[in-house]
């Protein structure tokens, strides 16, 4: 079929995208190479449709698709979205993406490549700009370039090299066909996943939206809406995320396979439901907890079993007790790594105690003091390191609950913070540069006891002094400033030479604070304080470091990576390693091996991970490199 014909039947309705199918996700690398292979005649491979009758079809698309039958693509989406984005001068309907991508394409009409425009293009009669050449006569530029002296003598090779161009869309791609009554959702995903040249296999989410979908066309949409929606509040969730709270809700369960059977109306009341619980949940976690960005929620997939518990309790607490019990759970879950690894195994076990016990609280906390042993927090368990460490937010935690005082300005950092230089910020309370001259390890520097937070304005005054030269100047200014912090007044371990042993000493004070945090949350004596949601995004270099490279990796058209990713010993649960950066599933979920990013780790951390199976960099360039030469190579190869 003509690739013409095809953006006509994309126009008529007579081919689509099916809901399940994830949105574009090419870069421009992708489409510059895409354009180059049809340029020179070169394959790109063929296309899979799923032909099935129209009013069966669960279809993306903003307008109705044709009468009988429609065509749905498995298999050359990013393909079919870049040439009809080129050659139109616009998305297709069902397009979900970024229109970048494939905006302003230009063509070099004397070496013969494309790039995109840039300002060396500018008044430069050789760059032609693909989109306006596809869509108007070619005549209008071949007259232009006769007009221009340095064109004349190569008129002949540059006509021909812009009828190359828009014979693009006379060029046939072979379309192969899967019909057959016997091809229901679920056996078509099944090929889907098999043929699928984008390698990222779909999940059980997807599928079990695709099946809702078919009732509820929007309900995707709806869905990312919502998604929006929490991001701009300072929350980050994916859909599988979102369809999980919603199946809990509706079914009790945590298994996508139970939406099988539920109406897409009683799917539409769930989706309600469970925002208006994550909302509360949210409001409460960080208006009661100080939890209130995404780099300190922890614990984000005990929000199904609390969506659940909170849609049979009227979407409300009853109580400040009942609140506060289920926010002990909370805590504790995330602070020993309840859901890591088996998941949902976990979630139906939860799910299983609240519906065995009217949703008494009281069992759902016996459960998981038996399954850790004892709910103790212990001065070691402040020994982890690095932002993503579990009692990181644990440590914000306490300086949002527990009285924490600026050490520019002596109040309280609970209080409701306005204006940027108020944001808090992390603190490494004894300098990084200090301690690595030193030859203190990475472990040892960016240990959590080494962390507090401060304002931005009294981060930067404080800069990279040592504790020695600032402390008493803190202390005289603003009595018990310091002790709110948890730092011991012991001031010999206010020397660089005591390092580990002020960390030690530090260690106990936050266990102790967090066990009396803890057991007052449990006894529901906390004072109702509602602390500030003004709180700003944690600040650290390697940390902007590696959300840059996080940024670029998506830019790519790849999945996003998990920032501190736990490698975790399955027999003992222990946390055996910290990954700054990493793509458990592999860039190519099912193609590709799982993948890590390590900043100035130690040995013993890269080890772990290649026990692990993981394909580790430590500079973030030679990472690059290999998505670029070997990945995204791959990608397009295979597209």
């Amino acid at each position: 079929m003509k690739i013409s014909t095809i953006l006509d039947s994309i126009d008529e309705g007579a081919m689509a995208l099916p809901e399940f199918q994830r949105g574009y996700v090419w870069n421009r690398d992708q489409v510059r190479g895409l354009m180059d292979s049809l340029y020179r005649k070169y394959p790109v491979g063929s296309l899979l449709v799923w032909l099935t009758r129209t009013e069966h079809a669960s279809a993306r698309s903003d307008a109705p698709l044709q009468p009988g039958t429609v065509k749905l693509l498995l298999d050359g989406q990013q393909r079919i979205t870049s040439l009809y984005g080129i050659i139109r001068g616009k998305p297709p309907r069902f397009f979900d993406g970024n229109t970048n991508t494939f905006t302003r394409l230009c063509f070099n009409l004397e070496d013969e490549t494309f790039e995109f425009y840039a300002q060396k293009m500018k008044d430069n009669p050789l760059w032609i700009n693909v989109t306006e050449l596809m869509q108007r006569d070619i005549g209008e530029f071949i007259t232009r370039m006769m007009e221009i002296p340095e064109c004349a003598g190569s008129i002949t090779l540059y006509i021909n090299r812009l009828s190359a161009i828009t014979g693009i869309r006379d060029i046939n791609l072979h379309v192969e066909e899967v019909s057959g009554e016997d091809k229901t959702v679920d056996v078509v995903v099944n090929i889907f996943n098999k043929v699928n040249s984008g390698g990222t296999k779909l999940s059980k989410g997807d599928l079990a939206l695709a099946k809702i979908c078919a009732g509820w066309p929007n309900a995707r949409q709806e869905m990312k809406s919502k998604l929006s929606n929490w991001e701009q509040a300072g929350f980050n969730f994916d859909l599988d995320w979102l369809l999980r709270n919603i199946t809990t809700t509706v079914t009790g369960r945590a298994l996508f396979s139970g939406l099988a059977d539920v109406e897409s109306t009683a799917f539409r009341d769930g989706l309600s439901t469970a925002v208006q619980t994550c909302d509360t949940l949210l409001n409460t976690i960080s208006g009661r907890l100080g939890l209130d960005h995404d780099r300190v929620l922890g614990g984000r997939y005990a929000f199904p079993v609390m969506s659940r518990f909170l849609a049979r309790n009227g979407k409300k607490f009853s109580d400040s007790r009942q609140r506060d019990k289920l926010l002990y759970w909370y805590v504790h879950t995330f602070l020993w790594g309840r859901f890591t690894g088996s998941t949902e195994s976990f979630l139906n076990q939860d799910l299983t105690i609240l519906e065995e016990h009217a949703y008494d609280l009281d069992p759902l906390i016996d459960l998981l003091r038996r399954w850790r042993g004892d709910l103790v927090i212990r001065p070691d368990d402040f020994g982890g390191w690095s932002l993503g460490a579990r009692f990181y937010p644990m440590l914000y935690l306490l300086t949002r609950v527990c009285d924490a005082r600026d050490w520019g300005n002596g109040l309280p950092l609970s209080a409701n913070l306005k204006g940027k230089l108020n944001q808090l910020q992390v603190h490494h309370i004894f300098p990084k540069t200090v301690l690595y001259n030193l030859e203190y390890g990475r472990d040892e520097v960016n240990a959590v006891a080494n962390y507090c937070f401060l304002t931005q304005d009294c981060n930067l005054q404080i800069s990279n002094k040592e504790p020695e030269q600032y402390f008493e100047q803190i202390e005289a200014r603003y009595p018990g400033a310091l002790a709110s912090q948890w730092i011991p007044m012991d001031r010999e371990l206010w020397k660089t030479t005591r390092y580990l042993e002020f960390l030690e000493a530090r260690k106990t004070l936050l266990a102790n604070a967090a066990n009396t945090f803890m057991d007052s949350l449990l006894a529901g004596t906390v004072p109702n304080i509602q602390v500030s949601s003004q709180g700003g995004i944690v600040s650290d270099d390697e940390l902007n470091l590696l959300i840059e490279v996080n940024e670029w990796v998506t830019d790519q058209g790849l999945p996003e990576g998990e920032l501190m990713y736990e490698v975790i010993d399955e027999r003992t649960g222990k946390v055996l390693a910290l990954l700054d950066l990493a793509w458990p599933n592999g860039l190519q979920e099912g193609l590709s091996q799982p993948v890590a990013l390590i900043i100035d780790e130690g040995y013993e951390t890269e080890q772990v991970a290649n026990a692990a199976g993981f394909r580790s960099f430590t500079k973030p360039d030679a990472f690059k490199e290999y998505i670029q030469h070997e990945v995204l190579a791959e990608k397009l190869v295979m597209a």
